[in-house]
Parts: C-alpha cells; structure tokens; sequence
C-alpha cells in the first residue's frame, strides 16, 4: 500500500511568520507549541502535516510503546526503566518516521493520558497501562484542529504535558510516567469562537494568518496546488532538495541549541521589552529566551543577538498584549511592532560595527602601517 505523499512545507507559499513557528518548535519542543489562528483555506494543516512529514526520523527503543529515547535513559518509561533494571544492559534500537497523532475534538480525558487497569491490578497483581494520545505523540507532533472547541480540561491537560515533557497517571494508589514531549499545534477559526485568555497565555505562540491578497502569490498557490494534484510524486521529487535542505538544517539546529548562550544584557532586553508592554507573569520571558536561542542555532550561531529577540517576540507577545476600556489592543500592538522594529535596527547596527567594510579595514591597515613607520 503505497503511502499518502503529503504536500512539501517548502512548496507552501506565503505565511513566513507561521513556518517560522513551526520550524522554531521543530527545534526546540520545550518552546511550548503554537496556535495558528485564521480564517478557512489559509494552509494551517497543510503546514502541520507537511512539517512532520519533513521532520528526520528518530531512533527509538525498539519495541517501546512510548518512543522513548535509547541515548536518554532520564526521560525513560516506566516499562523501558524496568526493562534496563531486569537485565537488558543495551536496549534495542529502531528507527521511527517523526509521529504525526491528529487529535479529535471530542476526545476524552481518558483518551489523551491512556488509563490504567484497576480490576486488573488488584485480582492479579499486575500493573497494565493502555496508552493514549500522549504516548502515540512523544518525539512527534501532535496536532489540534479547531482547538478551541475541545473541553478546557483536556487542553489543560495537553498543555501541561508539553511544558513538563512528562505524562504521570495515577489510580488508586498505582502510578506510571512516560515521556510525553511533543510539537503542539493547535489551528482555529476566530469566528467559531476564542480560546479563555488564561489558556491562551499557555500557548508558547501565537500566529493570525489570513489569505494572501498578493495577486502574483496568489497565481502561484493555484499553480503549486494544481500540479501537486495532478502528479504528488514529481511534485513532491521537485522540492525534495529543499526538504532535505531544510530537514538537517532543523537537525544541526536541534544538536546546536544546547550551546547557544546568552548575557545579561539579552536577558535585560527581554525583560525591558515584556514589562514595558505590560505583560503579565514570566512565561512570555522564558518563551523568548528559548525561542531566540532556538533561531540562533537554526542560523547556525551559538549566541543570540537582538535581531532573535525581535523574532521570538513577534511569536510570543501579540496574544499577550493587553486590551481593555483604557487601553486599546490595536495600540498596544503598534507600540510592540515599534519596539521590535527598533530591536531588528539595533541588530544591523550592531553586526555592522562589529564588521567592518573592506575599505575600512584597508584603511585601518594604511593607518597602522603610517603609524610603525
């Protein structure tokens, strides 16, 4: 049976903002997902599907429920912990296609965490464990359509998961943990109603996309589409250079951000840009940090400059401006557009300073050889 060929991210048209989410998630999940919110037809599962379809595999513990990472023994299942405890020194490994699990909106509390068998547990002894959605979605992207339509517990829930990397059941006194860390991304439709804001905060980012008016972009989606219907496969085989382009940039990135560092000035920067635009509690502050390191090491750098700051902020703070009677989101989002404006300058400014044209360093030279002699 062949496999369904999904349509290339790189073949996507428009939507910078957006891909950049996703591939800043790709880099680093502990970002903490992103909502793409937009009207109908703006390709917002289009670029899920085909982010994870651009994603490298992952080596697995073979035969491990969970996916769970054979080089990360910390992050390990109860099973594969019990696995290594009863003798099994090396874990087997596999390789797994990135998993891409679609949520449905009517999913239950159950279903996401997995359950835990009771009756089994005390007539027998033994402890069984059926995994849900958080299992199938470890290493992988789990994916939302229409997310504000889903139960607020269970988006609690899912939120929770991705911050912590972890998904703990518990019953009856019996317990079992599993890795839980995942790409989240969650697509609406504004007009079928608005996330509350306390759990529209906990979404790491936020993107408003709406169709694009460029009439020259606007021919090239038709042509892209129709092609790709037409033939998937040699429209998949035309982009398949920039996929894999793409798909080890993401790789080195990911081995990468570990090592990206940071001054206190960047961190005085973040700080001076969310206080001055009112943002409540911190994780608008970590979202940033962590984002600006995760685009400095998809760059290929390992310290972050103002201009990362710049493009985690445009991510992390439109859904988090303020609005009320005294204050005006639209105004609100000017002054932040400003800021970010300024921050992207200050970065030129900066890299310019720091290298020189060659004529200026020919000069320099001239000066120190006028000077020795």
């Amino acid at each position: 049976m062949n496999q369904k060929v999904i349509f290339p991210f790189t073949a996507l048209v428009g939507q910078e903002r957006m891909a950049r989410a996703l591939i800043l998630n790709a880099v680093d999940p502990r970002i903490g997902g992103v909502l793409i919110r937009g009207e109908r037809g703006t390709a917002k599962s289009t670029a899920a599907r085909a982010l994870a379809a651009l994603l490298p595999p992952i080596e697995v513990v073979e035969d491990c429920r969970f996916n769970c990472d054979p080089d990360k023994p910390t992050t390990w299942c109860t099973e594969c912990h019990e696995r290594f405890s009863s003798g099994e020194e090396q874990l087997p490994r596999a390789h797994h296609a990135t998993p891409f699990i679609n949520l449905p909106v009517s999913a239950t509390e159950d279903r996401v965490v997995g359950t835990l068998d009771i009756e089994r547990a005390i007539q027998k002894g033994e402890r069984h464990f059926e995994p849900g959605v958080l299992a199938s979605a470890n290493r992988g992207l789990l994916y939302i359509d229409e997310v504000n339509l889903l139960d607020d517990h269970v988006v609690d829930i899912l939120l929770d998961s991705a911050a912590m990397g972890v998904n703990v059941v518990e019953r009856e006194g019996i317990s079992f943990n599993h890795p839980a860390r995942f790409i989240l991304v969650g697509t609406m439709n504004p007009e079928e109603g608005d996330l509350r804001p306390q759990l529209l905060d906990r979404f790491a980012f936020s993107v408003e996309i709406r169709g694009i008016l460029d009439k020259a972009q606007r021919v090239e989606i038709m042509r892209r589409n129709i092609a790709f219907e037409s033939d998937p496969e040699s429209f998949r085989e035309h982009f398949l250079p920039q996929e894999l382009d793409l798909s080890m940039q993401i790789e080195r990135a990911r081995q990468l951000v570990e090592e990206v560092s940071f001054t206190q000035r960047d961190l005085l920067i973040i700080a001076d840009l969310t206080s001055s635009m009112e943002v409540d509690g911190h994780r608008s502050d970590l979202v940033i940090l962590k984002a600006a390191r995760a685009q400095a090491a998809f760059e290929g750098r390992t310290r972050i400059t103002p201009r990362d700051i710049a493009l985690a902020a445009e991510l992390a703070l439109p859904h988090r401006v303020k609005a009320g009677p005294f204050r005006k989101s639209e105004t609100g989002m000017e002054t932040l557009n400003a800021k970010i404006a300024d921050l992207k300058v200050q970065t030129v400014l900066t890299e310019a300073e720091e290298q020189p044209s060659d004529q200026a360093k020919d000069e320099d030279e001239d000066s120190k050889k006028k000077v020795t002699l």
